[in-house]
């Protein structure tokens, strides 16, 4: 229902002041704020302005509304004309008048609540539009009988004023906008101060990230850097102490025999930290390398049964691997999931005093992820400690830990490996009730492109034997190069099998040095196809590993075997057996200072020279007859005879030619070519004295005498 207000004819233009002078009139009694009554005034005063001009002529009719208990204003202007072509085009802004209408009716469509249009060709237009009344006007019989007296009211119309009245709203709408303007401009400027300030902490974010990377880098390089530094030393103390263990050089004491123990026990300690501490730099600086290989749980739990099994030293613990059914198989790094669960194992061995350890695979199809859990009945982790056991050097405080130490690298390695393998590591433990650690990987491991192996460029000397190495770890193909440096000897790396097969393909190696325990390789099975190879089964194996399972390499095929770390003379002595060639060079050292003789002794690779001393230059002349030495390291000023007398006296008792000299003196002649005429081949001074320098002369020293020969 609605009450009509009032209706009013629109013919000509100064009915229009009459619109805009009885609408404002309307809009003020029904309570409107004026800026509401410029709006319906204006919106009025558009469309009347179309009827007339469009439509020649019309009628408008003020009406009062309510809707869902909202009462409103209702305003229809109807008209007699042609009607409004493309009125959707208008609405939706599309239609482009030149005579300006579509721009009035949108304009006073904006300034409304709803407005509606009804028009049709030779019928003429209806335009209607409401706007809510304020929440404080009350709708009764009696506004609406003073709105009537109001409106009775024959009020003479006034043109001036009425524009006057516009022009005062123009004003007031101008100042507003200004107003509005200079509020945007301020805005606009906080605007551009925040967003300097935003851009000054990206760019500083940036740096604190580009040193953080730099830090993180550092950190991973010098992890890196300082494990390989270590594990040199280490291995030859484990070397040692093997040495002294096995009583080769005559029985220890038994408090002797104790203290060797302690120091290997501390030596292997220290090489399980240095090997975590690198397998954590590897992994936080990107560089392990994923190798996905075939294996099946069966196999995996097979080969932990037989590494972990030494570590029961009594019958109160049990350890159970529960047989894998219905898992299909893996094909992911295999090494890297058993490090997980060997951390696993031997971290529940530790802490279980009673009881049983049990290894458990489960398989999900829905998400093909395989799930390995290990479970113990020790003494268990209390919640607030669950976090702690995944940082780096982390451990939980307790009675049994003075009893088993630990680096406290094993989980938080282990959590590591797991997101790189693409899975993930939980616990569930409880004080008392023991422990459940569990990992879940993909069963297939995606292969990306980037992790592709590059091979190195494998240049073969044609003066020296190529030996192919194959190891993954990086120290231990340096330590092995050193041993062969200044050897007859070229070691020719290689970090996987497969990188192997395609050296085997360009070069024919003297002898293989093969180490068993490869990421996410099969060793043995490239042992096994190497010596059913036509083309390489006459190629000798040197097995060199940790694995301590020498009777199964040489079952498989291996000529020779050897521990890690490796004794420098051992190694040599095993390549000169499998190659037949005699590597270890004769070396006679002649001088009177015996610390001379010492410095010359320890830059000399061990095996690869073979020394002897002389105090003085005649017992050097009678070692020289007896001994025939390949090269000869001899000093000037000695007594009774000299360096140069030296040299004569060898020269005039030679049978044939004399061996090489390398002359060594604190002092070298402002003129050596005496020297040289007497038969040195070389002069040296002792304060520029190097293992590189001096190894680089012998071998100058030797390729000459080859070469006159």
């Amino acid at each position: 229902m609605t009450a009509r207000l009032l209706a009013i004819a629109i013919e000509q233009e100064h009915d229009i002041v009459q619109a805009r002078q009885r609408t404002r009139q309307i809009a003020a009694l029904l309570g409107f704020v004026p800026q509401d009554q410029t709006r319906i005034t204006t919106a009025v005063s558009e469309i009347a302005r179309n009827a007339i001009e469009y439509g020649k002529g019309g009628r408008i009719e003020y009406r009062l509304g309510k809707k869902d208990a909202v009462p409103y204003l209702e305003i229809a202007v109807r008209d007699a004309g042609p009607g409004i072509k493309d009125i959707d085009g208008i609405l939706d802004g599309l239609h482009r008048s030149t005579t300006g209408m579509g721009i009035g009716i949108l304009g006073a469509r904006r300034l409304m609540d709803a407005f509606a249009v009804e028009t049709a060709p030779g019928e003429g237009t209806k335009i209607t539009m409401t706007k809510r009344l304020p929440r404080a006007v009350l709708v009764s019989s009696t506004l609406l009988a003073q709105i009537g007296e109001a409106l009775a009211k024959d009020e003479a119309l006034d043109p001036i004023a009425e524009i006057r009245r516009q022009n005062q709203e123009m004003l007031v709408q101008l100042d507003e906008l200004n107003d509005r303007q200079q509020q945007l401009a301020v805005l606009n400027e906080e605007l551009q101060d925040t967003n300097r300030g935003v851009v000054a902490l990206y760019a500083e974010l940036n740096d604190r990230a580009d040193h953080l990377r730099q830090a993180d880098e550092l950190k991973s390089r010098f992890l890196s850097n300082m494990s390989h530094e270590f594990r040199t030393p280490l291995n030859s103390i484990l070397a040692l102490t093997r040495l002294l263990a096995s009583r080769v050089d005559g029985d220890l004491a038994p408090e002797q025999m104790k203290q060797v123990q302690f120091i290997q026990k501390a030596a292997e300690s220290l090489t399980e930290l240095v090997n975590d501490l690198l397998d954590l730099a590897k992994v936080e600086a990107g560089r392990t390398v994923v190798v996905p290989v075939e294996f099946t749980a069966a196999d995996l739990f097979s080969t932990l049964r037989g590494m972990l099994r030494p570590l029961l030293v009594g019958e109160a613990v049990t350890l159970v691997f529960d047989p894998p059914s219905e898992i299909p198989a893996m094909r992911t790094d295999e090494s890297k999931v058993s490090q997980i669960l060997r951390n696993f194992i031997s971290n529940a061995l530790k802490f279980t005093e009673h009881g049983e350890v049990r290894v458990t695979a489960s398989f999900e199809a829905a998400t093909d992820m395989v799930t390995f859990a290990v479970s113990d009945t020790g003494i268990g982790i209390a919640e607030k400690d669950i976090e702690m056991i995944w940082q780096e050097f982390g451990q939980v405080a307790n009675a049994m830990q003075a009893k088993v130490k630990g680096t406290g690298l094993g989980l938080p390695l282990s959590k590591k490996l797991a997101e790189l393998l693409g899975g993930s590591v939980t616990v569930n433990s409880a004080i008392g009730c023991g422990s459940r650690f569990a990992v879940t990987l993909p069963r297939v491991f995606p292969l990306s492109g980037d992790r592709a192996e590059l091979d190195p460029d494998w240049i073969v000397d044609s003066n020296r034997i190529p030996i192919l190495a194959i190891d993954d770890d990086p120290a231990e193909i340096l330590n092995q190069e050193r041993i062969l440096a200044g050897t007859r000897y070229q070691l020719i790396a290689a970090r996987s099998t497969a990188q192997a097969k395609r050296a085997l393909e360009r070069i024919i190696p003297g002898a293989i040095i093969l180490d068993i325990m490869l990421e996410g390789e099969e060793a043995w099975r490239f042992l096994i196809d190497t010596k059913h190879n036509e083309t390489t089964h006459n190629i000798p194996f040197l097995v060199v590993t940790s694995t301590r399972d020498e009777r199964k390499a040489r079952s498989l095929g291996a000529d020779h075997y050897l521990d890690k770390p490796v004794d420098h003379a051992q190694f040599l002595q095993a390549l000169d057996e499998l190659t037949g060639a005699r590597v270890a060079i004769k070396v006679l050292v002649v001088d009177d200072e015996e610390i001379a003789r010492y410095l010359v002794r320890q830059l000399l690779p061990r095996g690869a020279f073979y020394l002897r001393e002389a105090s003085d230059g005649l017992s050097g002349l009678e070692m020289a007859r007896k001994e025939k030495p390949d090269v000869i390291i001899l000093d000037l000023n000695m007594k009774p005879i000299d360096g140069l007398s030296f040299l004569q006296l060898l020269a005039s008792e030679a049978m044939g030619r004399s061996p090489p000299v390398i002359v060594l003196t604190s002092l070298v002649p402002a003129d050596t070519q005496h020297l040289k005429r007497a038969g040195a081949t070389e002069v040296m001074s002792k304060s520029d004295l190097t293992s590189a320098a001096l190894i680089a002369a012998m071998r100058r020293a030797l390729t000459a005498e080859e070469t006159v020969a």
